[in-house]
Protein backbone atom coordinates (compact mmCIF):
# COMPACT_ATOMS: atom_id res chain seq x y z
CA UNK A 1 0.00 0.00 0.00
CA UNK A 2 1.30 3.65 -0.73
CA UNK A 3 1.69 5.69 1.86
CA UNK A 4 0.31 8.59 -0.30
CA UNK A 5 -2.64 8.23 -2.38
CA UNK A 6 -2.12 6.96 -6.12
CA UNK A 7 -3.74 9.59 -9.10
CA UNK A 8 -5.70 8.00 -11.35
CA UNK A 9 -5.31 8.46 -15.07
CA UNK A 10 -8.43 11.05 -15.25
CA UNK A 11 -7.02 13.17 -12.34
CA UNK A 12 -3.67 13.13 -13.44
CA UNK A 13 -5.11 14.28 -17.35
CA UNK A 14 -6.97 17.13 -15.06
CA UNK A 15 -3.61 18.23 -13.84
CA UNK A 16 -1.49 21.52 -15.19
CA UNK A 17 0.51 20.87 -18.44
CA UNK A 18 3.63 21.43 -16.28
CA UNK A 19 2.74 19.34 -13.48
CA UNK A 20 2.51 16.09 -15.54
CA UNK A 21 6.28 16.08 -16.11
CA UNK A 22 7.83 13.75 -13.21
CA UNK A 23 11.02 13.99 -15.03
CA UNK A 24 12.58 17.85 -15.37
CA UNK A 25 15.59 18.86 -16.07
CA UNK A 26 16.90 21.94 -13.63
CA UNK A 27 20.38 23.50 -13.62
CA UNK A 28 21.55 21.72 -10.67
CA UNK A 29 20.06 18.12 -11.60
CA UNK A 30 17.30 16.04 -12.78
CA UNK A 31 14.69 16.54 -11.30
CA UNK A 32 11.65 13.75 -9.93
CA UNK A 33 8.69 14.63 -8.44
CA UNK A 34 6.06 11.92 -8.96
CA UNK A 35 4.82 13.17 -5.39
CA UNK A 36 3.29 16.48 -5.41
CA UNK A 37 1.60 18.59 -2.30
CA UNK A 38 3.01 20.09 0.10
CA UNK A 39 0.88 21.68 3.74
CA UNK A 40 4.16 24.01 4.23
CA UNK A 41 2.91 26.72 2.24
CA UNK A 42 5.99 28.83 2.26
CA UNK A 43 4.65 31.83 0.44
CA UNK A 44 7.60 31.97 -2.34
CA UNK A 45 7.39 28.06 -2.80
CA UNK A 46 8.39 27.38 -6.78
CA UNK A 47 4.84 25.57 -6.75
CA UNK A 48 3.21 28.57 -7.82
CA UNK A 49 4.70 28.29 -10.72
CA UNK A 50 3.22 24.84 -11.75
CA UNK A 51 -0.02 25.54 -10.70
CA UNK A 52 0.09 23.38 -8.01
CA UNK A 53 0.09 25.74 -4.95
CA UNK A 54 -3.36 24.70 -4.06
CA UNK A 55 -2.36 20.88 -3.48
CA UNK A 56 -1.62 20.79 0.16
CA UNK A 57 -2.08 17.01 0.27
CA UNK A 58 0.74 14.89 -0.99
CA UNK A 59 -0.59 12.56 -3.92
CA UNK A 60 1.08 10.24 -6.36
CA UNK A 61 1.25 10.59 -10.02
CA UNK A 62 2.58 6.61 -10.41
CA UNK A 63 4.22 4.30 -8.01
CA UNK A 64 7.73 5.04 -6.92
CA UNK A 65 9.32 1.85 -8.94
CA UNK A 66 8.33 3.33 -12.14
CA UNK A 67 9.13 6.80 -11.12
CA UNK A 68 12.58 5.21 -10.51
CA UNK A 69 12.36 3.65 -13.79
CA UNK A 70 11.40 6.68 -15.78
CA UNK A 71 13.95 8.61 -14.49
CA UNK A 72 17.15 6.28 -15.49
CA UNK A 73 15.31 5.74 -19.25
CA UNK A 74 14.64 9.16 -19.93
CA UNK A 75 16.77 10.91 -22.51
CA UNK A 76 18.25 13.28 -20.48
CA UNK A 77 19.93 10.51 -17.58
CA UNK A 78 23.13 9.82 -18.22
CA UNK A 79 24.70 6.99 -15.52
CA UNK A 80 27.33 7.59 -13.10
CA UNK A 81 27.13 11.70 -15.08
CA UNK A 82 23.58 13.57 -14.41
CA UNK A 83 23.08 14.39 -11.01
CA UNK A 84 19.79 14.23 -9.98
CA UNK A 85 17.36 15.80 -7.19
CA UNK A 86 14.43 14.51 -5.55
CA UNK A 87 11.31 16.11 -4.63
CA UNK A 88 12.44 19.79 -4.79
CA UNK A 89 9.34 21.01 -6.94
CA UNK A 90 6.31 20.19 -5.36
CA UNK A 91 6.46 18.77 -2.08
CA UNK A 92 8.97 17.92 0.96
CA UNK A 93 10.87 14.74 1.06
CA UNK A 94 10.75 13.84 4.74
CA UNK A 95 6.95 15.05 5.17
CA UNK A 96 5.98 11.54 7.24
CA UNK A 97 3.60 10.59 4.44
CA UNK A 98 6.33 11.06 1.70
CA UNK A 99 9.17 9.89 3.76
CA UNK A 100 9.03 6.26 2.75
CA UNK A 101 8.68 7.34 -1.18
CA UNK A 102 11.93 9.46 -0.61
CA UNK A 103 13.45 6.57 0.60
CA UNK A 104 11.84 3.70 -2.07
CA UNK A 105 13.31 6.05 -4.65
CA UNK A 106 16.77 6.27 -2.98
CA UNK A 107 17.22 2.27 -2.52
CA UNK A 108 15.92 1.32 -6.17
CA UNK A 109 18.59 4.16 -7.40
CA UNK A 110 21.40 2.50 -5.11
CA UNK A 111 20.51 -1.04 -5.97
CA UNK A 112 21.04 -0.38 -9.53
CA UNK A 113 24.66 0.53 -8.60
CA UNK A 114 24.56 4.15 -9.79
CA UNK A 115 27.01 6.62 -8.54
CA UNK A 116 25.13 9.57 -9.45
CA UNK A 117 25.00 12.26 -7.26
CA UNK A 118 21.34 12.91 -5.42
CA UNK A 119 20.67 16.20 -4.17
CA UNK A 120 17.27 15.89 -1.27
CA UNK A 121 16.39 19.43 -0.09
CA UNK A 122 14.69 19.91 3.06
CA UNK A 123 13.51 22.21 6.00
CA UNK A 124 11.93 18.99 7.79
CA UNK A 125 12.22 17.31 10.92
CA UNK A 126 14.91 14.08 10.86
CA UNK A 127 15.21 11.48 13.17
CA UNK A 128 18.05 9.18 14.07
CA UNK A 129 16.89 6.13 12.23
CA UNK A 130 17.32 8.13 9.11
CA UNK A 131 20.74 8.59 9.47
CA UNK A 132 21.20 4.86 9.29
CA UNK A 133 19.30 4.16 6.53
CA UNK A 134 20.76 6.67 4.37
CA UNK A 135 23.76 4.60 5.41
CA UNK A 136 22.58 1.61 4.36
CA UNK A 137 22.93 3.42 0.91
CA UNK A 138 26.71 1.86 -0.89
CA UNK A 139 26.67 3.67 -4.05
CA UNK A 140 24.97 7.20 -4.50
CA UNK A 141 26.46 9.92 -3.94
CA UNK A 142 23.70 11.73 -1.62
CA UNK A 143 23.93 15.35 -0.52
CA UNK A 144 20.84 16.89 2.14
CA UNK A 145 20.21 20.59 2.04
CA UNK A 146 18.97 22.04 4.35
CA UNK A 147 16.83 24.76 3.77
CA UNK A 148 17.41 27.48 6.14
CA UNK A 149 16.25 31.32 6.44
CA UNK A 150 15.99 32.29 9.34
CA UNK A 151 12.80 34.29 8.52
CA UNK A 152 10.26 34.90 11.37
CA UNK A 153 7.14 36.08 9.65
CA UNK A 154 4.84 33.46 9.83
CA UNK A 155 2.77 34.50 6.60
CA UNK A 156 6.01 34.34 4.62
CA UNK A 157 7.12 30.93 5.62
CA UNK A 158 4.70 29.19 8.62
CA UNK A 159 6.98 26.23 9.06
CA UNK A 160 9.76 27.67 11.62
CA UNK A 161 13.83 27.74 11.01
CA UNK A 162 14.85 25.95 13.56
CA UNK A 163 13.26 22.76 12.80
CA UNK A 164 15.45 22.65 9.93
CA UNK A 165 18.36 24.24 12.19
CA UNK A 166 18.22 21.02 14.50
CA UNK A 167 17.65 18.53 11.35
CA UNK A 168 21.10 19.66 10.00
CA UNK A 169 22.91 19.31 13.35
CA UNK A 170 21.36 15.91 13.95
CA UNK A 171 22.32 14.73 10.67
CA UNK A 172 26.04 15.90 10.91
CA UNK A 173 26.75 15.00 13.97
CA UNK A 174 27.80 11.08 13.26
CA UNK A 175 31.75 11.22 12.53
CA UNK A 176 31.25 8.13 10.14
CA UNK A 177 28.47 8.64 7.87
CA UNK A 178 28.03 8.20 3.51
CA UNK A 179 25.97 10.76 3.01
CA UNK A 180 27.00 15.02 3.21
CA UNK A 181 24.90 17.70 4.53
CA UNK A 182 24.88 21.24 3.46
CA UNK A 183 23.49 24.73 5.04
CA UNK A 184 21.11 25.53 2.09
CA UNK A 185 21.03 29.63 3.44
CA UNK A 186 18.19 30.58 1.32
CA UNK A 187 16.09 32.56 0.38
CA UNK A 188 17.97 35.84 2.06
CA UNK A 189 15.66 38.41 1.22
CA UNK A 190 16.94 42.71 1.60
CA UNK A 191 14.82 43.76 4.92
CA UNK A 192 13.84 40.26 5.68
CA UNK A 193 16.23 38.17 6.92
CA UNK A 194 19.27 40.11 6.41
CA UNK A 195 20.05 42.13 9.93
CA UNK A 196 24.01 41.63 11.45
CA UNK A 197 21.81 39.21 13.81
CA UNK A 198 20.25 36.77 11.12
CA UNK A 199 23.89 36.77 9.64
CA UNK A 200 25.75 35.71 12.57
CA UNK A 201 23.14 32.86 13.91
CA UNK A 202 23.61 31.52 9.79
CA UNK A 203 27.67 31.49 10.29
CA UNK A 204 26.92 29.84 13.47
CA UNK A 205 24.95 27.32 12.29
CA UNK A 206 27.23 26.50 9.49
CA UNK A 207 29.95 25.39 11.34
CA UNK A 208 27.85 21.80 11.82
CA UNK A 209 27.78 21.40 7.81
CA UNK A 210 29.96 20.23 5.64
CA UNK A 211 29.50 22.95 3.73
CA UNK A 212 27.08 26.53 3.28
CA UNK A 213 25.19 27.40 0.15
CA UNK A 214 23.93 30.74 0.35
CA UNK A 215 21.72 32.34 -2.25
CA UNK A 216 18.31 34.40 -2.94
CA UNK A 217 15.03 34.51 -3.91
CA UNK A 218 12.75 33.23 -7.27
CA UNK A 219 10.67 36.02 -7.48
CA UNK A 220 8.79 35.14 -10.63
CA UNK A 221 5.36 36.78 -11.76
CA UNK A 222 3.18 33.72 -10.15
CA UNK A 223 5.10 34.44 -7.07
CA UNK A 224 4.68 38.39 -6.91
CA UNK A 225 0.93 37.87 -8.00
CA UNK A 226 0.32 35.76 -4.80
CA UNK A 227 2.20 38.28 -2.23
CA UNK A 228 0.32 41.40 -3.78
CA UNK A 229 -3.15 39.33 -3.49
CA UNK A 230 -2.60 38.59 0.13
CA UNK A 231 -1.25 41.79 1.16
CA UNK A 232 2.44 40.22 1.96
CA UNK A 233 4.95 43.00 2.18
CA UNK A 234 6.66 42.98 -1.69
CA UNK A 235 10.71 42.42 -1.78
CA UNK A 236 11.04 43.85 -5.05
CA UNK A 237 9.56 46.39 -7.47
CA UNK A 238 10.62 43.64 -10.38
CA UNK A 239 10.74 39.82 -10.87
CA UNK A 240 12.89 37.77 -12.52
CA UNK A 241 13.90 34.37 -14.32
CA UNK A 242 17.11 33.87 -12.10
CA UNK A 243 17.43 34.40 -8.08
CA UNK A 244 17.94 37.69 -6.81
CA UNK A 245 21.10 38.76 -4.77
CA UNK A 246 21.86 42.41 -4.53
CA UNK A 247 25.14 43.07 -4.44
CA UNK A 248 25.46 44.70 -1.07
CA UNK A 249 23.95 41.45 0.33
CA UNK A 250 26.39 39.76 -0.95
CA UNK A 251 29.53 41.79 0.44
CA UNK A 252 28.33 41.38 3.70
CA UNK A 253 27.49 37.50 3.66
CA UNK A 254 31.20 37.30 2.59
CA UNK A 255 32.48 39.70 4.95
CA UNK A 256 30.23 37.74 8.13
CA UNK A 257 31.98 34.72 6.78
CA UNK A 258 35.67 35.71 6.38
CA UNK A 259 37.82 33.07 6.98
CA UNK A 260 35.32 30.19 6.20
CA UNK A 261 37.06 27.55 3.75
CA UNK A 262 33.18 25.94 2.62
CA UNK A 263 31.11 28.95 1.57
CA UNK A 264 29.80 28.31 -1.88
CA UNK A 265 27.82 30.61 -4.33
CA UNK A 266 26.38 27.51 -6.59
CA UNK A 267 24.93 24.71 -5.54
CA UNK A 268 26.75 22.39 -7.25
CA UNK A 269 30.03 23.50 -6.42
CA UNK A 270 28.88 22.72 -2.90
CA UNK A 271 28.16 19.60 -3.62
CA UNK A 272 30.71 18.31 -5.17
CA UNK A 273 33.33 19.88 -2.49
CA UNK A 274 31.79 17.48 -0.09
CA UNK A 275 32.31 14.38 -2.22
CA UNK A 276 35.64 15.58 -2.61
CA UNK A 277 34.92 15.75 -6.49
CA UNK A 278 35.20 18.87 -9.45
CA UNK A 279 32.53 20.69 -10.22
CA UNK A 280 29.77 19.00 -12.28
CA UNK A 281 28.79 22.24 -13.64
CA UNK A 282 32.37 23.07 -14.98
CA UNK A 283 31.89 26.92 -12.94
CA UNK A 284 35.63 26.85 -12.99
CA UNK A 285 36.23 28.97 -16.23
CA UNK A 286 34.19 31.68 -14.42
CA UNK A 287 36.79 32.70 -11.85
CA UNK A 288 35.44 35.40 -10.30
CA UNK A 289 32.75 32.72 -8.80
CA UNK A 290 35.54 30.93 -7.56
CA UNK A 291 37.52 33.62 -5.26
CA UNK A 292 35.85 32.09 -2.18
CA UNK A 293 36.43 28.27 -2.73
CA UNK A 294 39.64 26.32 -0.87
CA UNK A 295 42.81 25.82 -2.68
CA UNK A 296 41.80 21.85 -2.49
CA UNK A 297 38.82 22.42 -4.45
CA UNK A 298 40.26 25.00 -7.30
CA UNK A 299 42.77 22.25 -8.16
CA UNK A 300 40.44 19.90 -8.77
CA UNK A 301 38.53 21.78 -10.34
CA UNK A 302 41.12 23.25 -12.41
CA UNK A 303 42.58 19.43 -13.38
CA UNK A 304 39.31 18.66 -14.76
CA UNK A 305 38.77 21.60 -16.52
CA UNK A 306 38.73 21.20 -20.15
CA UNK A 307 36.97 23.32 -22.74
CA UNK A 308 34.95 21.75 -25.75
CA UNK A 309 35.09 22.33 -29.29
CA UNK A 310 32.07 23.75 -31.20
CA UNK A 311 32.49 19.87 -32.83
CA UNK A 312 31.85 18.74 -28.91
CA UNK A 313 29.08 20.70 -28.34
CA UNK A 314 27.16 19.77 -31.41
CA UNK A 315 27.99 15.89 -30.91
CA UNK A 316 27.12 15.97 -27.38
CA UNK A 317 23.81 17.61 -28.64
CA UNK A 318 23.04 15.18 -31.22
CA UNK A 319 21.07 12.58 -29.41
CA UNK A 320 18.00 15.16 -28.16
CA UNK A 321 15.46 15.95 -31.18
CA UNK A 322 14.78 19.18 -29.40
CA UNK A 323 18.44 20.21 -29.87
CA UNK A 324 18.37 20.25 -33.43
CA UNK A 325 18.65 23.71 -34.40
CA UNK A 326 21.47 24.30 -31.84
CA UNK A 327 24.30 26.75 -33.01
CA UNK A 328 27.12 27.15 -31.18
CA UNK A 329 27.68 31.04 -31.25
CA UNK A 330 31.16 31.63 -29.11
CA UNK A 331 33.36 29.44 -26.80
CA UNK A 332 35.82 30.94 -24.71
CA UNK A 333 37.61 29.45 -21.34
CA UNK A 334 34.25 31.40 -19.38
CA UNK A 335 31.19 28.95 -21.77
CA UNK A 336 29.97 28.00 -24.22
CA UNK A 337 27.68 30.53 -25.87
CA UNK A 338 24.63 28.58 -27.91
CA UNK A 339 21.20 29.45 -29.71
CA UNK A 340 18.69 27.70 -30.95
CA UNK A 341 16.98 25.57 -27.95
CA UNK A 342 13.59 26.11 -27.09
CA UNK A 343 13.54 25.74 -23.72
CA UNK A 344 16.62 25.60 -20.50
CA UNK A 345 16.31 21.63 -19.92
CA UNK A 346 18.25 20.89 -22.89
CA UNK A 347 21.14 23.17 -22.23
CA UNK A 348 21.09 21.74 -18.60
CA UNK A 349 21.74 17.80 -20.38
CA UNK A 350 24.74 19.85 -22.35
CA UNK A 351 26.38 21.29 -19.24
CA UNK A 352 26.52 18.33 -17.18
CA UNK A 353 27.29 16.28 -20.26
CA UNK A 354 30.38 18.50 -21.14
CA UNK A 355 31.51 19.64 -17.42
CA UNK A 356 31.53 23.02 -18.61
CA UNK A 357 29.47 25.92 -18.47
CA UNK A 358 26.68 26.52 -21.40
CA UNK A 359 25.16 29.66 -21.55
CA UNK A 360 21.80 30.81 -23.82
CA UNK A 361 23.08 34.40 -25.92
CA UNK A 362 19.45 35.54 -25.22
CA UNK A 363 19.85 35.21 -21.52
CA UNK A 364 23.47 36.78 -21.12
CA UNK A 365 25.58 35.98 -18.09
CA UNK A 366 26.96 39.27 -16.59
CA UNK A 367 30.40 39.43 -15.24
CA UNK A 368 30.86 39.50 -11.53
CA UNK A 369 26.71 38.86 -10.70
CA UNK A 370 27.41 35.03 -10.62
CA UNK A 371 24.43 33.78 -12.54
CA UNK A 372 22.15 35.96 -10.79
CA UNK A 373 19.22 38.76 -11.60
CA UNK A 374 20.06 41.66 -12.38
CA UNK A 375 18.60 43.98 -9.45
CA UNK A 376 20.78 45.33 -6.93
CA UNK A 377 23.59 45.23 -9.43
CA UNK A 378 25.49 48.06 -10.76
CA UNK A 379 25.89 47.93 -15.06
CA UNK A 380 28.51 45.22 -15.43
CA UNK A 381 29.24 43.80 -19.09
CA UNK A 382 28.38 40.50 -20.21
CA UNK A 383 30.80 37.27 -19.91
Amino acid sequence: MMPVPLLSKEQIARLPERAREVVEYRKSGLSLNHIQGCPIDCAYCIRHTYGLWDQRRPRALMTDADAAAELVNHRYFQPHITPVQLFNRATEPFLPKVRPHTFAVLEDLDARGLTNHVLVITRHQLKPYDIDRLNQLRHLKVTLLFTYSGIDDEQIEPYPSHVAAESLKLMSAPARRRYRTILYWRPLVPGLNDTDAHLAVARSLSKHADATVFTGLFYRDEIAEYYRANGLPEPYDDTARRKIVPETLEERVLQTFAGATNLFRKTSCAVSYVHGLPDYNGHYGIRELCDICPLSQLKLCADAHRVPSAEDVRQAASVLPEADALKVVRISQRAAVVCGLETEQPRYFLQHALGFQVHDVDHPHHANRHGRADIGWKDTTAS
